[in-house]
């Protein structure tokens, strides 16, 4: 097949990764061109009773355990058809805020059920796309001919569904997956028709090697840059330098728009504090952030050469001058210490908390060449091969996490030592979940509606159906 689209959305139990599952998968095909190809994809997976959903996700998507159960696939075969037919060669991956949120459900899905976790979205010409950061950097440039939300205060709005409202887009479904995957191939085709030039540069900075080339260590160059993490006031936009080598090969960028003196004096400990805050702590009238984030190059971030600046007032919309940019820049270049201690604080800090889960443990290691081999095996396994297949891995977290995938897709295979092994381990998982599943139950049981109130009903039956019957 030629390069094409796949949209895709997900509905989940939940919004940890590594602890919530994947309740609804929604997706469309379309040509390079954004012309549909063949029939879109609806999809449920089963939730396993190893799991207890969120009641505020469930009132968002209306989708109970239970329907899941009687209508949904089985996450070993819903893993084998997003491997075998949908996230097929030369398929662009796309999704609206996709990279830190649905991408992320996909690859611990395939880590569970014995798949390679990254291959779905870089082998055989496959990539991925992530339309959020297209949206925050075609406000904040190229806005015209497209209608811009914002909320009731004025702050600009880049959910999709208010996008696709004020201009006209059908989306009738809000947080139905297939919905909000039709409305995200409008959204992406207006900007397309809009602002093609913009359009197809970002399509092509989803290579992390064309990020890299414009943001790295070697020539140091400023750049411009949308993200999240920047203020609403300007779009979420700002102008970016490269600062410090970051964890897994990415790299440390300091905001411009922020004179960097008062912050290179720090200590260490005065830096962390700042740096790794808690939220509440940066909620704080007096708490001054450090205006230093990490760049990740294979998270499709939307950066630009300084050159998309001069085209009409493109300076004022990034909020500094070039005066001011060439000034932080010969500070922070007279203070390379400055960024060595961040280079330093970065380096110590674990993103994820060790786990003792092997479900958990999918950042903790690759996959070598010899377990791959039995990887592979185990997924092409039939129900009477997995019952006497006890393969030698060298990754110590296979083997528990082969117990699991038996038990959940093929629990007849499981021996009787195996049995009292995965029920110790759902019994402890779901005591951990319940007492915040009870608390947000007893909340919403005093305002729910009666549609809502079905769903915290079914909640409810679902927790009597897989908590462990007391001793």
């Amino acid at each position: 097949m030629a390069l094409n689209f796949f949209f895709y959305d997900l509905e989940t139990s939940g919004l940890n990764a590594r602890d919530d599952r994947i309740m609804q998968f929604a997706g469309i095909r379309t040509s390079i061109d954004l012309q549909p190809i063949g029939e879109p994809y609806n999809l449920l997976v089963a939730l396993n009773d190893d799991t207890l959903p969120s009641p505020e996700a469930l009132l968002v998507t209306g989708i109970s355990p239970q329907k899941t159960v009687d209508e949904g696939y089985t996450e070993a075969q819903f893993a084998k058809i997003l491997t075998e037919e949908i996230f097929t060669p030369d398929t662009i991956i796309v999704g609206f805020n996709n990279v830190r949120f649905d991408d992320e459900f996909i690859r611990h899905l395939l880590w569970r059920n014995f798949y390679d976790p990254y291959e779905w979205s870089w082998k055989d010409g496959r990539s991925r796309w992530d339309l959020l950061d297209v949206v925050r950097m075609t406000r904040a440039l190229r806005p015209e001919g497209i209608e811009w939300p914002v909320n009731d205060e004025g702050v600009p709005v880049n959910r999709l569904e208010p996008i696709a409202a004020a201009n006209g887009i059908t989306h009738t479904r809000a947080h139905d997956a297939l919905s909000d995957v039709e409305a995200l191939i409008d959204v992406t085709r207006l900007i397309k028709t809009k602002q093609p030039q913009l359009f197809e540069y970002l399509l092509k900075m989803r290579n992390k090697k064309e990020v890299q080339a414009l943001v790295n260590l070697d020539n140091k160059q400023p750049f411009v840059y949308a993200s999240g993490r920047y203020e609403n006031e300007w779009n979420k936009l700002t102008v970016a330098f490269p600062l410090a080598a970051a964890p897994n090969s990415n790299v440390l960028v300091y905001d411009l728009r922020y004179d960097p003196a008062p912050f290179i004096t720090l200590g260490e400990k005065e830096l962390a504090d700042k740096v790794f805050a808690t939220w509440e702590e940066r909620k704080k009238d007096d708490f001054v952030k450090v205006p230093v984030k990490v760049l990740q190059y294979n998270r499709c971030p939307a950066v630009a050469p300084l050159g998309v600046l001069s085209q009409g007032d493109g300076w004022e919309k990034a909020g500094v001058t070039e005066a001011e940019i060439k000034r932080h820049i010969a500070t922070l270049l007279d203070h390379p210490e400055f960024a060595e201690r961040l280079r330093s604080l970065y380096e110590k800090k674990r993103e994820f908390a060790p786990s003792v889960d092997p479900e958990a443990q999918l950042y903790d290691g690759f996959l070598n060449d010899r377990d791959r081999l039995r990887v592979e095996t185990v997924r092409n396994a039939t129900e009477r091969e997995l019952a006497d297949f006890q393969p030698e891995f060298v990754d110590e977290r296979l083997s528990p996490l082969l117990l699991h995938y038996k038990a959940r897709n093929y629990p007849k295979t499981l021996s009787e030592s195996e049995m009292n092994e995965w029920e110790a381990w759902r019994s402890t998982r779901l005591t951990r979940q319940l007492p915040g599943v009870m608390k947000s139950l007893q909340r919403l049981n005093t305002t729910a509606n009666d549609e809502q109130q079905f769903i915290l009903q079914e909640i409810q039956l679902w927790l009597e159906s897989v908590l462990p019957v007391p001793n």
